[in-house]
C-alpha cells in the first residue's frame, strides 16, 4: 500500500484505522471503540480498554520464545564498559524491581520520579513503574536542584529512584547532593528514595528515607503486571513553558502503545530482532519513545549509549557503535551530526556501514548542508522528521516502512496518518501553498498524543487550543508546498518582522549553513529602532578553518543578500566558538535575543554549559549590543 493510499484510508475512517493498528498490542480487555469525544475539545483514545505497557514491552516477547534475544545493549565509553541484557534477563530484573516498589507501597496511580543517567537501570525503573500502573516522571539526570524541586512539588511523587552520579567525559556529576537539596527545597516530601550506587561514586544514604537499589530488592516477591484503563497516564514528562514554569505533558497508556508500535514498522522500518538506536537521553521524549518503549514494544534490541558524538573518544564514536552492534535504523539530533561534521568535515572517519539502512534526524531543523554531508558519507537515506514532546512521535516524516517518498531537502516530508496539518494566518484561516504561517493540527490529535497537562487543564487549553479553535497550536511556523510537503522554518516567535516583512530566521540559517567554512549557525532578531527587528547571525566555523573571520562574515552577508534578498536586511554576523544549547541540542535563541536586547533573562534550567552565555554576551558587546 502506498503512503497516499494509507493516509487516505485514515482520512476516510480514522476510528477503523486506529482500531486496526490496535491489533498489534496485547490487551487485557480489547477496545470496542477508538475515539472518545465526550469531552471535546479534550479527546481521549481506547478509554474502554484495559492493558499493561510492561507486558507489551517485555513479557510477551519472552512468552513468544525470544527470551534469549538482546533487549538492551549498554555501551558506555565514559566508563569503558559494555553489556547485554536479554529479554529474559529484563523480565527478571523489572519484575523484581516492581515487586520491591510494591512491597514499599507503590501502587497504580502513584507517581515516581526517576533521576538517572544513561544506564539500563533507568529503563528498568520506567518499566517497573509501568508494570505496577505507577506513573513515572523522568527528570534529566543532573538537572539543577531547584528545577527538580519544582517537578517534585508538581507531580508529588511517593518515591524517587536515582543514581549516585552521572559521568561526563571530563567529570563526575554528583546526583545525590542535587537530589538531597531538591527534597529540602520541595514542599512535598517523597516517602522513600531508591539509590543505584555506581562504582565511580558511592553516595551517602539518608537513614530512614534512602534505600540502596540491590538491598531494597533482596528477597522480594516479583510483581505481576497490573492492568490499567486505556486513558491511564503512563508517564508525565516536563517540557519548558514560556512562563518558565514547566508543563507536565501527560502520556496516555493505550494510545502510546498503539501509536509507538505502528511507527516502528511504518516510519523506522524495523521489527522484532532488529537493532534500533536512538542517540538521545531517557530524560527527553526521544528517550521515552525510542530508547525505552518503542523498540521494546516492537521486540527490537535497543542501544543505551552513555557517551558523546565527539570526544568519547573522537568523531567516529557513532559509527563504531553502529558497526559493532549491527544497527539497522539510527536516530539522532542534527546538532550531534553538526558536531561530528565540524570535527570531520571531509568524512574521513566514516567507515562502510553495512547494517545501516537509514538515518533519522529530529529535535530541531536539519539544515540542508548537514543532510548533504550525511547522505554523501553514510550512503543511506537521511530522513528528517518533525515532532514534539507533546505528540510523542512524528507528526511528519518520510515513512520508509510504507513507501520511500521523494526527498525534498529542508522538509520533514509529509503528515503521518492521524495528523491533519494546516498552515494558518493570524486569524486562523488556512493560507495558500508556499505561504509562511502558524502550523496547526486539526483536532482531534491521534492516539498517544497529550490529552492534557498534569493538574493544569486550563493551562493546556490556553497553551494549545484557545488561539486557533478546533486546532492544536504547535508553536512552529512554516509552510506547505504544492505537493503537500511541510517545511518547518522556526518557532513562531523566531519569525521576525523586519520593516513589516515577516521573515524566517530558519531560512537565513539554511543559507549560512551552506557556506563552506560554517559548521553550525544561528540567526536571531534583535531590536531595531528603525525597522522593528534586524537579523543577527552567529557562526561556528569548521575545525581547521583558519580564514580571517571578517572575510567569512562578509561572504555570509553576501550569501543571504543573494539568496533571500535585500528585504532580509542581513548585515551583521559574528564568529563564536560554540552556541548555547539545551542538553537535548536545541539552540537557546530566545535567551540570546534577551541578552542582545539588554533585557532581563533567566539562566535556562536545561542549558548544557552556562559559561557559553558569557561568551555570547562578550561577542554581542563587541557589536554594541548586550549592554549591562
Amino acid at each position: 500500500m502506498s503512503y497516499a493510499q494509507l493516509y487516505g484510508q485514515w482520512q476516510k475512517d480514522p476510528e477503523g484505522f486506529w482500531l486496526a493498528a490496535a491489533g498489534g498490542i496485547d490487551w487485557v480487555t480489547p477496545p470496542t471503540r477508538a475515539l472518545d469525544a465526550s469531552r471535546a475539545p479534550l479527546y481521549e483514545w481506547f478509554t474502554d480498554a484495559q492493558v499493561n505497557t510492561c507486558w507489551n514491552a517485555v513479557d510477551r516477547h519472552v512468552i513468544a520464545g525470544r527470551g534469549k534475544q538482546a533487549a538492551i545493549i549498554h555501551d558506555s565509553p565514559v566508563t569503558g564498559t559494555k553489556h547485554v541484557i536479554t529479554y529474559a534477563d529484563l523480565l527478571d530484573r523489572v519484575s523484581r524491581l516492581a515487586g520491591a516498589l510494591k512491597a514499599k507501597g507503590i501502587q497504580k496511580g502513584d507517581r515516581v520520579i526517576i533521576y538517572m543517567p544513561m544506564i539500563p537501570e533507568a529503563l528498568e525503573a520506567m518499566l517497573a513503574c509501568a508494570r505496577l500502573g505507577a506513573i513515572h516522571s523522568v527528570v534529566f539526570g543532573g538537572f539543577a536542584a531547584h528545577e527538580l524541586a519544582v517537578r517534585i512539588d508538581d507531580c508529588t511523587p511517593k518515591a524517587i529512584i536515582a543514581a549516585s552520579c552521572g559521568i561526563e567525559p571530563s567529570r563526575v556529576v554528583h546526583y545525590k547532593p542535587l537530589l538531597d537539596a531538591a527534597i529540602d527545597q520541595a514542599t512535598h516530601k517523597p516517602d522513600f528514595c531508591v539509590i543505584f550506587q555506581r562504582e565511580q561514586e558511592v553516595a551517602k544514604l539518608t537513614p530512614g528515607r534512602d534505600v540502596a537499589w540491590h538491598e531494597f530488592q533482596f528477597g522480594v516477591e516479583p510483581a505481576d503486571c497490573t492492568p490499567v484503563e486505556g486513558n491511564h497516564p503512563a508517564y508525565i514528562l516536563y517540557t519548558s513553558g514560556t512562563t518558565g514554569a514547566p508543563k507536565g505533558v501527560v502520556r496516555p497508556t493505550a494510545g502510546h502503545l498503539v501509536a509507538l508500535n505502528w511507527t516502528m514498522r511504518a516510519i523506522y522500518n524495523v521489527g522484532a530482532g532488529d537493532v534500533f538506536w536512538a542517540a538521545s537521553d531517557v530524560g527527553w521524549v526521544v528517550g521515552h519513545s525510542y530508547i525505552c518503549y518503542g523498540p521494546l514494544i516492537a521486540g527490537c534490541t535497543t542501544v543505551v549509549y552513555e557517551g558523546k558524538p565527539v570526544g568519547t573518544p573522537d568523531a567516529a564514536a557513532f559509527w563504531r557503535v553502529i558497526n559493532e552492534y549491527g544497527v539497522k535504523s539510527f536516530f539522532t539530533a542534527p546538532t550531534a551530526l553538526r558536531a561530528i561534521k565540524r570535527d570531520d568535515p571531509d568524512g574521513k572517519l566514516v567507515p562502510p556501514l553495512p547494517s545501516l539502512q537509514a538515518l533519522y534526524l529530529a529535535g530541531e531543523r536539519a539544515d540542508p548542508d548537514t543532510i548533504h554531508w550525511a547522505q554523501n558519507h553514510l550512503k543511506v537515506p537521511v530522513v528528517d522528521h518533525w515532532w514534539q514532546t507533546e505528540t510523542g512521535y512524528a507528526i511528519a516524516a518520510n515513512p520508509l516502512g510504507i513507501e520511500h517518498l521523494p526527498v525534498k531537502i529542508g522538509s520533514p516530508s509529509v503528515a503521518m496518518p492521524g495528523f491533519d496539518v494546516q498552515v494558518l494566518d493570524e486569524g486562523g484561516h488556512p493560507v495558500s501553498p508556499g505561504t509562511l504561517g502558524a502550523i496547526a493540527i486539526k483536532l482531534p490529535l491521534p492516539p498517544g498524543t497529550l490529552p492534557t497537562l498534569w493538574n493544569a487543564e486550563e493551562r493546556f487549553r490556553k497553551s494549545y487550543l484557545n488561539h486557533f479553535p478546533g486546532y492544536y497550536e504547535t508553536g512552529d511556523a512554516g509552510y506547505i508546498d504544492a505537493d503537500g510537503y511541510l517545511y518547518i522554518m522556526a518557532r513562531t516567535d523566531d519569525v521576525i518582522n523586519v520593516a513589516g516583512h515577516r521573515l524566517s530566521t530558519g531560512a537565513m540559517e539554511e543559507v549560512l549553513a551552506a557556506h563552506k567554512d560554517v559548521a553550525e549557525c544561528a540567526v536571531i532578531g534583535v531590536a531595531d529602532d528603525l525597522k522593528g527587528q534586524s537579523p543577527l547571525g552567529f557562526l561556528c566555523l569548521n575545525k581547521g578553518s583558519n580564514r580571517p573571520h571578517d572575510e567569512v562574515v562578509k561572504e555570509c552577508v553576501k550569501l543571504v543578500r543573494d539568496q533571500i534578498g535585500p528585504v532580509a536586511d542581513f548585515k551583521r554576523a559574528v564568529v563564536v566558538d560554540r552556541l548555547p544549547k539545551t542538553r537535548s541540542g536545541k539552540i537557546l535563541r530566545g535567551t540570546m535575543v534577551k541578552i542582545a536586547d539588554s533585557q532581563p533573562w533567566k539562566m535556562p534550567a536545561t542549558i548544557d554549559d552556562p559559561a557559553i552565555l558569557d561568551e555570547i554576551k562578550a561577542a554581542l558587546q563587541t557589536m554594541g549590543l548586550a549592554r549591562d
